[in-house]
């Protein structure tokens, strides 16, 4: 009998297999069909920026324009092997997109919507804590300074 083999782990650049959704949104109703998992592109947007290099390669897409693998590597200390890994997990998260150029040469350029859920999902979770924080320091004005010293007391 072969020895079993060692669970695969998934690589570090990459996330893990997502779990199955249930399928509803946050309001209970299913989303529409075709229409995207919002959580799960927030999720791939913020994997994406994970890392230090492919932050540096959105940063310097967004400051140059569009440029090849090649124009990425003259510009940062990575060599285009890694840049072009790089570049083709931030496709996958929808953050770039290829398109022609010259003499069969790929250039990539910014795409924003995945950022703008990014940006929503950060801006709810922010709502979400403002009203938390919000009711806490509502009752905290409304409880008597000498109350909160009582408690502390031994008795």
């Amino acid at each position: 009998m072969p020895p079993e083999a060692p669970p695969s782990q998934p690589s570090p650049s990459r996330p893990p297999p997502a779990e199955p959704s249930s399928g509803e949104s946050s309001s209970g109703e299913p989303p529409p069909s075709g229409a995207p998992d919002l959580e799960a592109v927030a999720e791939q947007v913020f994997v994406a920026l994970a890392d230090p290099t492919r932050r540096a390669v959105l940063a310097a897409l967004s400051a140059g324009g569009p440029a090849t693998a090649t124009d990425l590597a003259a510009r940062l200390p990575v060599t285009r092997q890694a840049i072009a890994k790089h570049l083709a997990l931030l496709a996958e998260a929808g953050l770039v997109g290829a398109e022609p150029g010259e003499r069969r040469r790929v250039r990539y350029r910014l795409r924003s919507a995945p950022m703008r859920v990014a940006q929503q999902f950060l801006a709810a979770l922010a709502r979400d804590w403002d009203d938390r924080l919000g009711a806490l320091a509502r009752h905290l004005d409304r409880t008597p300074p000498d109350h909160a010293t009582r408690e502390n007391e031994e008795p």
